[in-house]
Formats: C-alpha cells, sequence, structure tokens
C-alpha cells in the first residue's frame, strides 16, 4: 500500500511538473509578438532575402520575443497601400522601391531623378552618409519610419515590340512605370508612353498586350520572369532604384528604445544581405536572360537619354529646390 501511494504521488508531482512546463511554454509562445513583413516581390527575390535577414536578426537579438511573418507577391496589397497600411498600423515592417514613396515623403523624389548617381559605389555611398540618414530621418515627419536604404539596382528598359538603343528607338511605345511623377515625365521627354500601375498588375498587363514594355532592375526582371512575356532587353541604367525598409510609428513609438535598436539593426542586417544578393544578379542575371530567349542590348550611347531626360530635373528642383540635389552633386562620393 505504500509503495502504491508513492507511486502515485510520483505520479502526480510529474504531471503537475508536466503542467507547468507546458504552461510556461504556451506562455512564452503567446509572448511572442508577431511582427508582418510585407514586399510586392516573390518569395525568391532579392527582397525575400532581405526580409529573412531582417526576420533571422530580429528574433535573435529580441530572444523570440518577437517573430516575423513574411508576406511576399503583393500579399498585403501594392506599395502604395502598404507604405498606408504602416501609417494606420495595419502592416508592421514594409521592404519596398522608392517609387510610390515620393507621394507621401516628396524629399525622396531626388533619388528618382534619371542618371544622378554613375555607380553602385557612389548611390550606396551617399544614401549610408548624413544625406541618407537626413532622407531617412524626414520620413518621421510623414508618420512613417525610416529604417535604413536598401536596394534594387540600376533600371533597365524592356518591352516586347523592337529592341531599344536610343531614344528615338523608345518613341511611341507604352511603358509601364512607377507612380512617380519624376519618373513619368522623364519618359515623356523620350517619346514614351508612360502608363503607371501597380506592380502586381504588371505581369498581366504585359501578357494582355495592355503595355508594350516596362522598366525596372535586372533583379526584378529575373524575380518576376518577364522574360516570359518581353522579348527585349536594353541596359539603359537610366534610374538607380534604392529600396528602403520602412516601419510602422504605430508599432516603434510603442517600443523601449532597445527594443527600437533590435529593428534598426535587423534592416541595417536586411539592407546588407539584399545589395549583396543584387550584386550576385547583376553578374549572373543577364546571362539567365539570354538563356530564357532575351535580346540584350548593352550597347547603349547614354548621352541622348540623358539629353532627352534633363526637363525631369526642372520639375524637380521647381518644386522642392536644389538644396538636396546640390549636396549629392558636390558630396565625396
Amino acid at each position: 500500500m505504500k509503495a502504491t501511494f508513492a507511486r502515485r504521488s510520483l505520479t502526480i508531482a510529474i504531471a503537475g511538473v508536466t503542467s507547468a512546463l507546458f504552461a510556461v511554454t504556451a506562455m512564452n509562445a503567446q509572448a511572442a509578438r508577431t511582427i508582418n513583413l510585407g514586399h510586392t516581390l516573390s518569395d525568391s527575390s532579392h527582397y525575400s532575402v532581405g526580409a529573412d535577414a531582417f526576420e533571422e536578426t530580429l528574433e535573435r537579438l529580441s530572444g523570440g520575443e518577437f517573430e516575423v511573418v513574411e508576406h511576399p507577391s503583393g500579399s498585403l496589397g501594392g506599395e502604395r497601400a502598404m507604405i498606408e497600411g504602416l501609417q494606420i498600423g495595419t502592416v508592421d515592417v514594409v521592404i519596398t522601391s522608392t517609387g510610390p514613396l515620393g507621394n507621401f515623403v516628396p524629399e525622396s523624389y531626388v533619388l528618382d531623378l534619371p542618371f544622378l548617381f554613375k555607380n553602385y559605389e557612389e548611390a550606396r555611398c551617399v544614401l549610408d552618409g548624413e544625406i541618407g540618414q537626413d532622407l531617412l530621418n524626414k520620413m518621421s515627419d510623414h508618420n512613417l519610419a525610416g529604417l535604413a536604404w536598401s536596394e534594387n539596382g540600376f533600371r533597365h528598359m524592356t518591352n516586347s515590340v523592337r529592341p531599344v538603343t536610343s531614344p528615338a528607338d523608345a518613341e511611341g511605345l507604352k511603358v509601364r512605370t512607377m507612380e512617380n511623377k519624376v519618373h513619368m515625365e522623364a519618359f515623356e521627354q523620350m517619346g514614351v508612353h508612360p502608363t503607371p500601375m501597380a506592380f502586381p498588375e504588371v505581369f498581366t498587363a504585359l501578357q494582355q498586350g495592355t503595355v508594350d514594355g516596362q522598366e525596372n532592375p535586372i533583379t526584378v526582371i529575373v524575380a518576376t520572369k518577364f522574360w516570359e512575356v518581353q522579348d527585349h532587353l536594353s541596359l539603359t541604367g537610366h534610374v538607380y532604384s534604392p529600396a528602403v525598409v520602412l516601419g510602422s510609428p504605430v508599432l516603434l513609438d510603442g517600443l523601449t528604445e532597445e527594443q527600437r535598436g533590435w529593428f534598426e539593426q535587423a534592416a541595417k542586417a536586411s539592407a546588407e544581405a539584399t545589395r549583396a544578393e543584387v550584386s550576385r544578379l547583376e553578374r549572373d542575371g543577364v546571362k539567365l536572360l539570354r538563356e530564357k530567349g532575351m535580346t540584350v542590348k548593352t550597347d547603349i550611347n547614354k548621352a541622348p537619354f540623358q539629353e532627352a531626360v534633363k526637363p525631369a530635373y526642372k520639375i524637380y528642383t521647381d518644386q522642392y529646390g536644389s538644396e538636396m540635389l546640390d549636396r549629392i552633386r558636390a558630396s565625396d562620393c
């Protein structure tokens, strides 16, 4: 009888400890706060590489206090819709191009000026320095939190009509552009008919012939498999396209200084990983696109393009002044 009682007591004790452990585990699981991170590209894109780095860094630094859930392929909406989501707190973090950003933060339009940067080294130097930080800081004036500058790469033109090596070749083409008036003006000056639309709509529009072409970095052209609906690629490099990691003030303003620091470090890790992937795709992407059947024009004389888009600079300076543009041109980068 005593042995039976002892065994029963031990069983009860073990059960109690097990229940307690389950309770602690459940509490820890409940304590993890879900962070919804959205972007418009596929889960095999350079944005997704950046999202993975953000997730790994934030979850490691926070000891599991935050759990990041990636929402790729525009599942939370187009870039403009997601930025609006940041402002009202329905989205926590977004990796986005700067295309629609000027609608919210006009100061960022300067980065969309064509042929502003000569190469990646210059662009990254400017954005990682005082000028880039000033632009990130200005986002707080527009109910957004700028966490880090990421990257898409230099933008190039594709179309399904004919090869393009000069503005004259592009004249009359209907080309999807970002929802950005500086970009649209630049293309109008080349005789192109710019057609802004949200990125998730672009592939279908090309497939159905609603537009003849589009313009994006090699990274995006590869990730979106545009070779399936486009025949010609012209390496115009007409605009350096940064990306930016944005956070929601609704989320970040409620965090401690230490917690916000985790998010900033995660954003920087995301940007570094994305840039590394952009560099890899710039090396390998053109070869892949050729293998997929695209005709690639590399012998582009950029001077006529640069001359054609000069009026876009005047549109920017007339409305926003030349201070930021002058600072970029005078930088040591």
